[in-house]
């Protein structure tokens, strides 16, 4: 096993960088695998090419380990939008989501109603913003297929209960958009039918990397839209006819992935798999109670979960509103990242988050309640 120091030292961030929740700067492991990769790219050697077509067993094995699901569960995907796509597009039903999702799960939905007429949206009310168990309940009916949520919401920081969620949607599929938790939240996919993530943030391993699980019941459910060329049974290239899409993940499929990016998002998994996601987790969460220290010394409303059991690595603070510019300033002139919008500031650090970068916010927030 490697040590959470081990893990936090092969990262180099500028300190001051509290925006993994937005994108998560690569380490040496990514970095490594891309540069590997370019050079026998660009050499052109013969027989060299063959490790390339070695990384979408690779990837699918190292989501696995991190997942519970098997590996034949499992595609490699681009983004976690696309993904989602895939999934929505592929369902007959209505879907129960919050319309403050994140963008990927209602555009996916309404596209999906618009194009092909056979999903249809179920829009929840929420608990501000806050999608639980409760809420869900009391809002499915007959026609509810399917349940879509966000492992982490975005906006919020809060992290769903899961097998709460499972426990009163009964058989019907359960999707989740787990970007904002994948890699750093010991969550409990197998209660899941869907599973989306992409590797820019949490992960660590650039963009142009993700994937998508999919359970038994969602292979028997969803039917794969897009599905191209790769998305057959076939050993190589079909040529001069259509087959039909393969019987797992595998059908979920356009064409040929991005090999270099596969190596990438592999790498970085297998690094997690390593230290183990428990160690990052308490690692973060010791990091997130001190911005929520912070920010509570300096009397700023936080008003993301403060309970580590309902949060992942998501502090947002909500000053009054004719003070956001002047944080906004403050946390710019000070060199802290992080993400301004609708109202609030949006922290999260990483396991290698530093001292100084804790410090860089304190100075900001001092400046701030000084000015």
């Amino acid at each position: 096993m490697t040590s959470i120091d081990d893990y936090a030292a092969r990262f180099h961030e500028e300190p001051g960088y509290l925006d993994f929740a937005a994108a998560g700067p690569i380490g040496d492991t990514a970095r490594a695998e891309a540069e590997a990769f370019h050079t026998i790219l660009a050499g052109g050697r013969f027989g060299s090419f063959a490790p390339f077509f070695e990384q979408p067993g690779r990837v699918r094995s190292a989501v696995a380990a991190l997942t519970g699901f098997h590996p034949e569960q499992i595609s490699f995907q681009p983004n976690t939008s696309q993904g989602l796509m895939h999934a929505l597009f592929g369902l007959t039903g209505n879907v129960a989501l919050s319309p403050a999702e994140f963008p990927s799960l209602p555009f996916a939905a309404v596209r999906a109603q618009e194009a092909l007429g056979v999903v249809a949206p179920q829009w929840l009310e929420t608990d501000h913003g806050r999608v639980t168990p409760g809420n869900i309940r009391d809002q499915l009916d007959a026609s509810t297929a399917a349940v879509a949520v966000s492992l982490v919401d975005f906006r919020t920081g809060h992290l769903v209960d899961l097998e709460g969620i499972r426990q009163v949607i009964g058989d019907r599929l359960l999707i989740v958009d787990a970007i904002q938790g994948f890699g750093v939240v010991e969550a409990p996919y197998e209660v899941a039918d869907v599973v989306a993530a992409g590797g820019q943030k949490w992960v660590r391993a650039g963009w142009g990397t993700g994937f998508l699980a999919l359970s038994d019941r969602a292979l028997e459910r969803l039917t794969p839209v897009w599905s191209g060329f790769t998305g057959t049974e076939a050993d190589g290239m079909p040529l001069d006819e259509v087959l039909p899409p393969a019987s797992d993940a595998r059908a979920f499929a356009v064409s040929n992935p991005d090999p270099i990016a596969m190596a990438r998002f592999a790498g970085a998994l297998e690094e997690i798999a390593e230290v183990g996601v428990a160690a990052i987790r308490a690692r973060i969460a010791s990091l997130v109670g001190e911005v929520i220290d912070a920010a509570d010394e300096f009397a700023l409303p936080v008003v993301s979960p403060r309970a580590e059991a309902e949060r992942a690595g998501i502090v947002v603070i909500e000053p009054d509103a004719d003070q956001l510019t002047a944080l906004a300033a403050a946390l710019h002139n000070h060199g802290v990242s992080a993400t301004v919008r609708g109202g609030t500031v949006r922290l999260s650090p990483h396991a290698s988050t530093d001292a100084e970068s804790v410090a860089m916010l304190r100075s900001a927030l001092l400046s701030f309640a000084t000015a």
